[in-house]
C-alpha cells in the first residue's frame, strides 16, 4: 500500500500522501535532487542557532570529529567545498536548514535538495552542484566510506539520519508510543534526498516496526519515540 510523508515547498508545511514514495523531492536520479524544492521536514530555514543536543553518528567513536566547513555559511562546489558526502551532527530542534543548488540565484527552481534536521544529517554534495547552503547547523565532516563503527542496536527517534552498518546494525526496529502520525521513518539507498533515493516510508501513530535491510545505505527517523532492535 502506499505510504504517507512529510513535503514542504517552500514556506509551506504539511503531511500528504503521494504513493510509495515520498518526503524529499527529486527527480534526476541517484544523490542529486530534483529542480523541485523539497524535503521530509519543514523547507526554509528555522529560526535559531546551532543545536546543541542531539545524538553523535557512531562512527565517530573512532576518532576526532574534523571539520571540513563551518555549519553556516554559502558555499561554492569544487573552489570552497569539493564534491563528496559530508555529515553534520548534535542539531536540535530543526534549526539547522541545508540546500544543494543548482546555481547561487537564490530562486525557489534552483534548489535541488534540501532539509531541515534534528540530530545527524549525511548529504552527498554532487559535481554538478553549483551552490552548498548551510544555516544554524553543526560544521560539517567529510565522510570516509571505508570508515568503520561499531553499529549499535538503539537509536534515538529524532535522531535523524544513521548510516547502515556504521552507526546502526542491520534488523527490524520498534518504535512504541507515537502519537498524530508524528513519527516519520525512511530507508533510503543514498545520501541524495531525492525521491529516487527512497527505498520506502512511511508516518506512523502508535506502533512503529521496520525491518532495515543490510542494502540500505541510511535509515532516516523524525518525530518518533526511540527504536530497539528487535530481531
Amino acid at each position: 500500500m502506499g505510504t504517507k510523508a512529510k513535503v514542504a515547498l517552500g514556506a509551506v508545511v504539511g503531511i500528504v500522501v503521494i504513493g510509495a514514495v515520498s518526503a524529499n523531492a527529486g527527480s534526476d536520479g541517484g544523490d542529486s535532487g530534483s529542480k523541485d524544492k523539497g524535503s521530509s521536514a519543514s523547507a526554509g530555514p528555522s529560526a535559531g542557532g546551532k543545536g546543541s543536543g542531539g545524538q553523535k553518528a557512531g562512527a565517530e567513536a573512532a576518532g576526532e570529529k574534523k571539520t571540513a566547513f563551518d555549519g553556516d555559511g554559502e558555499f561554492r562546489v569544487g573552489s570552497d567545498i569539493k564534491p563528496g558526502t559530508y555529515r553534520t551532527s548534535g542539531n536540535s530542534d530543526g534549526t539547522c536548514y541545508w540546500e544543494r543548488a543548482k546555481d547561487a540565484s537564490g530562486e525557489t527552481d534552483a534548489i535541488l535538495a534540501n532539509d531541515n534536521v534534528t540530530g545527524t544529517s549525511y548529504v552527498t554534495v554532487k559535481p554538478g552542484d553549483k551552490l552548498f547552503k548551510s544555516t544554524g547547523c553543526h560544521d560539517w565532516e567529510a565522510v570516509d566510506a571505508r570508515a568503520k563503527g561499531t553499529p549499535a542496536t538503539a537509536m534515538k527517534g529524532d535522531g535523524g539520519m544513521f548510516k547502515v552498518g556504521t552507526d546502526i546494525a542491520p534488523g527490524t526496529y520498534r518504535s512504541t508510543g507515537n502519537t498524530d502520525d508524528s513519527c516519520y521513518w525512511e530507508r533510503t539507498k543514498d545520501a541524495g534526498h531525492s525521491i529516487e533515493s527512497i527505498i520506502a516510508n512511511n508516518n506512523v501513530s502508535g506502533s512503529a516496526v521496520v525491518t532495515i535491510s543490510a542494502s540500505d545505505a541510511y535509515f532516516k527517523t523524525a518525530g518518533c519515540k526511540d527504536w530497539k532492535k528487535s530481531g
